[in-house]
């Protein structure tokens, strides 16, 4: 039951944010009665928190897997892009929850906050890594430090999302990652 409700609270959260939905709008999709999802988490924040966490260990497994099946370290940025990508165009997952609530976070409780941070922190840790790999590989060129380039990329990849929702083209989110990807190739 607890996996349903983590999963239907990530879902409404990529849909609506996180104050726009509540435990009566997942008890109605879960079809269970609010006390049942107190039972198992108390309090929202703890709720999405654990949503939270759920998703970075994802995202780590997912980041281990590109660095275990990828060698050429720009090649596992373009398949992490491309991951993306595929969501959106789908519609499995149309937008990083963390870059979400990232946009909520003055407003959110501070264990949420937190989480939310250590998302970003893990991410672009992991992009630093490849991107530095990619330097001494010789298949990437860096304009800045790699943690610099690191955040560039990141802003881009989330608001290349925000520019696909709003625009309803997944081509928009293709064009713009495809640019920032090309500017860090050692051609």
């Amino acid at each position: 039951m607890a996996e349903r409700i983590l999963k239907t609270a990530e879902a409404l959260m990529v849909d609506r944010g996180y104050s726009a939905f509540s435990y009566a709008d997942i008890a109605d999709a879960v079809k269970i009665r609010k006390p049942s999802i107190h039972h198992h988490f108390p309090t929202k924040a703890g709720l999405v928190v654990a949503v939270l966490k759920s998703y970075r260990k994802r995202l780590m497994e997912a980041t281990e897997m590109i660095d275990s099946q990828i060698k050429n370290p720009w090649k596992r940025l373009e398949a992490y892009v491309q991951y993306w990508e595929g969501c959106i165009r789908d519609r499995t997952a149309p937008f990083c929850i963390a870059a979400l609530l990232a946009a909520e976070l003055p407003s959110l409780p501070e264990e949420v906050q937190a989480e939310v941070t250590l998302h970003f922190q893990t991410l672009s840790g992991w992009m630093e890594r490849v991107l530095n790999e990619g330097v001494t590989a010789g298949v990437i060129r860096l304009q800045a430090p790699a943690a610099t380039e690191a955040q560039t990329l990141m802003a881009i990849v989330h608001g290349a999302m925000l520019s696909a929702r709003a625009t309803g083209n997944c081509e928009v989110f293709q064009l713009v990652t495809s640019a920032a990807l090309q500017r860090i190739a050692k051609r």
